[in-house]
């Protein structure tokens, strides 16, 4: 079904993969050697440097990047995306830092807080500011219920060849021709202060697909069906996905689209797919042929790796709680529900580690067969055309019920709901019972459609991390969320709850042409690009607020380990929760008051008590030596913390208080999977958090994150023979010269009430421009100099 080559592998004029076994010998995909002779490309061809140059990602990479260094990229992007919970942050920080004007197309959509129902005025608060802010500085606003973030891009602002940053993780317009990238907000503003986005050159790892999919199988079940494979082993973290292979052309615009929404759930960097005849009718049918080009590998490309992906053998799939890659095929669930929901259940307890919450899923096993009480196709990766054309084939003149079953569909843009009207397919969803709702990306993380306490959901979305879809341990609240695909939510819909895979019912497939309209965007957008108004003023909401100050890097760090996470995987739903906070993310401070708040409530309280002796050591340090104000008691313990440190020659309190900063580390051993969001890391830094420490990083979004909020990307040479408690402090002397002397391994002191010991920190790859704004203290701080 899915198999991974971890060797090099060459493609041969599109279709022809042969593994790199070593430099000199090469075999077919059965394991035979083949003789480089009878390729039928010279010996020049099959040089992996120049091959490495014939790949998609590199011809599309090159051609961004401004450095005239291949291995060191300074990307220059084709055009910028943000939606609701995230532009508004991005514009303070650039206008913070010196914005004039949006040098590229910066799309501002309002998909997330659209509901305009948590917390008073403020997020239509944030719309107004959107729309101000486009007229302001010349960007594209799309209304509230308009279309997702990403449908719009798609539709609107994707082309073949193109470049897309996005502060949203599934910025993936791959299977267009356009290689996107999800980020933090602070990767936006260097764009749209006309800096570049540095990386070094990714691997590439080829998806080779081949076969045809079977009846009832849909682009979820084969993005669930790679993400099992590839996840846990990181096969393709931080590389881009090159979609290659026979099978493509077997697949529709929508399905491959679909399935290349869901690339950010393997850590991947980006995506790109050749292009066909069929992308070129899908930018013919937007309006937009100019868009299209003829994009495929050369002659003889090489990869870094290879996922082979048959398509005729893949089932439809089930990601279980609590990740899309909990997979297991639909049947073997049915065959075995019991045994399978037990291990969740025993997982999912050792991760929400509650012992008032009560985690049951086998509890939804009735008569031997799995029942579910909410199906959701929503969003950027549901809420496709061709998903919602399907579900409502397999409900029409069928019925949702009366009692405890809910469904609802969320066309994923204006153009598509306006389609499905006049084709009849709204009304066949209609007539069955399914609520019908306009664009939102409210389901995929909890301000939509949350499940009731301890309902079981499926869902075509695109995450079913702990919590992340509404629920809150601290108040005894939790609910689970299962992926899958659209046809098999549909089919287990009109079997009354009772999970059902679309195989396993007779169904035609529609064939309704699609038709665009683009008239409902051209009455409702604003396109003010290449047409700024400086003399418009941003209409600031009384939660709109600007950033706190942040002081540059101390020559010491006295850093209390406030929180201790031992999960194998962080996301950064945890860091900093979804849902109704998603409200409070234009205010730094009163967000923050959320951070870890469902993984770790007590973090934001030994926060704030460092944050305050932090603020007094620096009130010392500036008032002057006769007029200073008698030093704390907690402050005096806390900095005395120092002394206990082997080595450390300053012996005196005045020369510590001035040198050495106070501040709080997170300690988890692989933080920031999942969405891009920036604050994730801002609002530990806005606590006074200076630095995380771990194992690794699940993301590079998360650790570019950290680095444009000042904060440290600390990692750790050698497991720990200690663990971590939050009685801990932890002192890095000389971080500031280290990092100016580019030393990339530290000692540190662990000081915990059992004793001193030595831990060996690393900052690996910091570019001069990430080292410089740690140093600074912030991206904000970086470009004010």
């Amino acid at each position: 079904m899915v198999r991974l080559i971890k060797n090099g592998t060459y493609l041969l004029r599109g279709d022809k993969v042969f593994e790199a076994k070593d430099r000199d010998s090469l075999c077919d995909l059965k394991g035979n050697p083949v003789s480089k002779g009878d390729l039928n490309v010279g010996e020049e061809a099959l040089d992996r440097q120049k091959a490495r140059r014939q790949t998609m990602a590199y011809q599309i990479l090159n051609s961004h990047n401004t450095s005239g260094n291949p291995n060191q990229l300074k990307i220059r992007f084709d055009a910028l995306a943000s939606h609701d919970i995230t532009y508004v942050g991005i514009t303070q920080t650039a206008r913070a830092s010196g914005l004039k004007e949006f040098p590229i197309p910066y799309v501002l959509t309002n998909c997330h807080n659209s509901l305009n129902a948590v917390g008073g005025t403020i997020n239509e608060d944030d719309h107004v500011f959107g729309l101000s802010a486009a007229q302001k500085y010349g960007g594209i606003y799309v209304p509230a219920h308009q279309a997702v973030i990403h449908q719009y891009m798609r539709e609107m602002m994707a082309g073949c060849g193109r470049m897309i940053l996005g502060s949203d993780s599934h910025t993936r317009y791959g299977a267009l021709g356009t290689m996107a990238v999800g980020e933090g907000g602070p990767e936006l503003v260097k764009q749209l202060l006309k800096k570049t986005y540095d990386i070094q050159y990714p691997g590439v790892i080829a998806i080779y697909l081949q076969g045809k999919p079977q009846p009832g199988v849909g682009p979820q079940d084969v993005a669930l069906a790679v993400i099992r494979e590839v996840f846990a082993n990181g096969f393709v973290k931080n590389k881009v996905m090159e979609f290659v292979g026979p099978g493509i052309e077997n697949l529709s615009v929508d399905f491959r689209i679909g399935v290349d929404v869901m690339t950010t759930e393997t850590t991947c960097l980006s995506s790109i797919w050749t292009t066909d005849n069929k992308v070129k009718e899908y930018f013919g049918i937007h309006g937009r042929p100019e868009a299209y080009a003829k994009l495929e590998p050369g002659e003889a490309a090489y990869y870094d790796g290879m996922v082979i992906v048959e398509l005729d053998k893949i089932k439809p799939m089930i990601a279980l709680p609590f990740h899309p890659s909990n997979v297991y095929t639909i049947e073997e669930l049915n065959q075995n529900p019991y045994d399978i929901l037990s291990k969740v259940e025993e997982e999912g307890k050792k991760q929400i580690n509650n012992p008032f919450i009560s985690f049951n899923l086998t509890n939804h096993i009735v008569d031997g067969k799995v029942m579910v009480d909410q199906g959701i196709v929503a969003g950027c990766a549901g809420g496709s055309f061709e998903n919602l054309m399907d579900v409502a084939a397999i409900v029409n003149g069928k019925s949702v019920g009366n009692e405890y079953l809910s469904f609802s569909v969320y066309p994923a843009s204006q153009p598509i709901y306006l389609e499905l009207m006049k084709n009849g397919a709204a009304a066949q969803l209609l007539a069955a019972g399914a609520n019908m709702k306009t664009a939102f990306c409210g389901p995929c993380f909890g301000a939509g459609d949350t499940p009731a306490n301890g309902q079981f959901s499926i869902r075509h979305t695109t995450r079913n991390f702990p919590n992340r879809e509404g629920s809150k341990p601290g108040e005894g609240q939790i609910s689970s969320v299962a992926l899958m695909d659209a046809r098999s939510i549909a089919a287990t819909v009109i079997h009354g709850g009772c999970l059902t895979s679309a195989a396993e019912i007779e169904f035609t497939a529609p064939s309704h042409d699609y038709s665009f309209d683009s008239g409902i965007y051209q009455k409702r957008v604003y396109n003010g690009f290449g047409n700024p108004k400086p003399e418009s003023e941003l209409k600031l909401g009384p939660n709109i607020a600007d950033w706190p100050a942040m002081v540059a890097l101390p020559e010491n760090l006295l850093l209390k380990v406030a929180s201790v996470i031992t999960d194998p995987v962080t996301t950064t739903d945890e860091l900093i929760p979804s849902g109704e906070t998603s409200s409070y993310r234009s205010n730094p401070l009163r967000l923050a008051e959320f951070t870890l708040s469902r993984k770790d409530p007590q973090y934001v309280g030994r926060a704030k008590a460092v944050q305050v002796l932090e603020k007094e050591r620096e009130n010392l340090v500036q008032a002057e030596s006769k007029q200073a104000p008698a030093i704390s008691e907690a402050l005096q313990e806390t900095i005395k913390q120092v002394f206990k440190v082997k080595g450390f020659e300053t012996k005196d309190l005045s020369d510590i208080l001035a040198s050495t900063g106070i501040g709080t580390v997170i300690y988890a051993i692989k933080p920031g999977d999942g969405s891009a969001r920036e604050q994730a890391a801002s609002c530990q830094k806005v606590l006074g958090g200076w630095a995380n420490i771990s194992q690794e990083y699940a993301t590079k979004r998360y650790r570019s994150n950290l680095i444009n909020w000042g904060m440290l990307p600390f990692t750790l040479e050698n497991a720990l023979d200690k663990p971590f408690s939050t009685e801990d402090y932890v002192f890095v002397p000389g971080i500031r010269q280290s990092i100016l002397d580019a030393e990339e391994t530290m000692t540190a002191q662990v000081i915990s009430p059992k004793g001193v010991y030595e831990l060996k920190l690393e900052l690996k790859g910091l570019t001069s421009d990430e080292k410089e704004i740690i140093l600074k203290g912030s991206l904000i701080n970086y470009y004010s100099r």
